[in-house]
């Protein structure tokens, strides 16, 4: 039986030995991930790590039930300023934990909202109707009756299943909604809450018209996008506030580069009929959804909005030129890629391929992952399941943030090529050309991060030999970088 001290060694090994591999001998394209810059990561683990800061709205005042949380209640408020900032938004709520809680945060909140005016004694209602992308066109696990949507629509009595309708899709292109099946539907189901975005995501949602459709309703409904998957690409993708949607949910660890957490973002000015859904927003994520939020991810994600607001323009540019670029560079080395090739296969960080003809998703996935390039594997429109999976799901957002242009992405499409196509050994090719994606853009520098890096860690166990050690180490990185 190894020792306490044995087992503490073997497992640092082992983080060390997964950091080298991920961080610097593979080529990261899974849609859904992003790497924090070392200054968020530090901000991370600091003091509020280990803190509570519940709090919640009462008679008109913002109530604190812990002390000593003046600094994280300043951090709170200044996130969603930051985060109000890059989405043009009335209100910003940070509690949820993930964008899965985020949206269940909402379905809850819809139900409170939805029996306001209740009469005593009257049984509560869920949501009478929504709708949704279905699972097999891209549709989101966390917007899904078996998600986060479960209890909180009504059932069908004939079917017993949930009263949820999809967005149609195109024939000749599955990855679009069809508009004019989309008008159709609307009018005649009439659903309570509309829920736009996606986890295979490639193309806008058309949130302008329906918002323009719904307009002169009597009881609209409230029109929700989650943007998980395409946050960090809000303004140069798509507006959703700008174009007629209520609230914009999301995680904020993919495209948008910081912590693993959610956000819940509205507009719901003054004469919005859904004004009051706000506080019922509020309350679902506290108390009703989160105690403590994870107080070392909020300090993080106020660095990473810091950054994200700063460099929004040019990241947002380059990723897009770069996923471009990838779908291209795949076509051109003979692995279909699907989406509409007049549109340069994607609006976004995502590319979609279709590998049935090389093997499975699972086991083209699994190929590339032994070849050091790390994507997932994706279920298309026309399979059967997802444990059938013909497609491959990849994203550019985290190899932009290391400097990838659109001609290193050509090379990174042929080595994909050896793999997929010929299923060829081509590890150490590509170990040896992330060499040369090291540094974090998008960000500060190392030689000014890393200094206050240093500040940090040592104020977080100040005069101990443990601290000075370690400060010194990252002081000697930065000089070195």
């Amino acid at each position: 039986m190894p020792s306490f001290e044995e087992k503490t060694v073997g497992l640092v090994s082992r983080v060390e030995e997964n950091n080298r591999w991920r961080g610097a001998e593979c080529f990261n394209l899974i849609p859904s991930e992003s790497t924090p810059s070392f200054l968020v990561k530090v901000c991370e683990i600091a003091d509020p790590s280990g803190r509570y800061a519940e709090h919640r709205t009462m008679k008109g005042e913002e109530v604190y039930f812990y002390q000593g949380i003046d600094f994280i209640r300043d951090v709170e408020r200044e996130a969603r300023e930051e985060l109000g900032r890059y989405f043009g938004c009335t209100g910003v709520e940070l509690r949820p934990v993930s964008g899965q809680m985020a949206n269940e945060v909402v379905f809850k909140a819809m139900v409170k909202f939805l029996n306001r005016g209740r009469a005593a004694g009257t049984p509560q209602r869920r949501m009478r109707l929504v709708m949704n992308n279905d699972l097999i066109y891209g549709g989101h696990l966390s917007s899904q009756p078996m998600g986060a949507l479960f209890n909180y629509v009504e059932e069908d009595p004939q079917t017993g299943k949930e009263k949820v309708i999809n967005l149609p899709v195109l024939s000749r292109n599955p990855y679009k909604v069809d508009t004019d099946r989309l008008a159709k539907l609307l009018e005649t189901e009439k659903p309570e809450l509309i829920i736009f975005g996606k986890s295979m995501f490639i193309y806008q949602e058309p949130v302008r018209f329906t918002a323009g459709l719904v307009a002169g309703w009597k009881e609209r409904p409230v029109i929700m996008y989650d943007m998980a998957h395409v946050l960090g690409l809000y303004g140069l993708f798509q507006e959703p506030f700008a174009e007629g949607a209520d609230l914009v949910t999301g995680s904020t660890h993919k495209t948008f580069f910081g912590t693993q957490r959610g956000v819940i973002a509205g507009n719901l000015p003054e004469g919005s009929p859904f004004k009051s859904l706000w506080s019922e927003i509020k309350s679902r994520a506290f108390p009703g959804s989160t105690s403590n939020h994870h107080l070392g991810t909020l300090v993080g994600l106020l660095m990473a909005a810091y950054e994200m607001n700063e460099f929004k323009d040019a990241y947002q540019s380059q990723v897009r030129k770069n996923a471009r670029s990838l779908a291209a560079a795949l076509k051109s080395h003979g692995i279909p890629v699907e989406g509409d090739e007049a549109d340069g296969f994607t609006e976004t960080h995502q590319i979609i391929i279709r590998v049935k003809q090389f093997g499975t998703g699972m086991d083209i996935a699994r190929r590339l992952e032994d070849n050091n390039i790390i994507a997932n594997y994706q279920a298309l429109p026309d399979d059967p399941g997802f444990l059938e999976s013909s497609g491959i799901r990849l994203g550019v957002q985290e190899m932009t943030r290391f400097g990838m242009v659109e001609s290193d992405f050509d090379t990174l499409a042929g080595l994909m090529a050896e793999v997929i196509i010929r299923d060829k050994k081509v590890k150490s090719e590509v170990a040896g050309y992330r060499k040369k994606f090291l540094d974090m853009k998008y960000c500060l520098p190392a030689e000014k991060a890393l200094p206050l890096a240093a500040r940090v860690v040592e104020a977080m166990m100040p005069r101990s030999e443990y601290s000075r050690l370690f400060a010194d180490n990252i002081l000697r990185l930065a000089s070195a970088a």
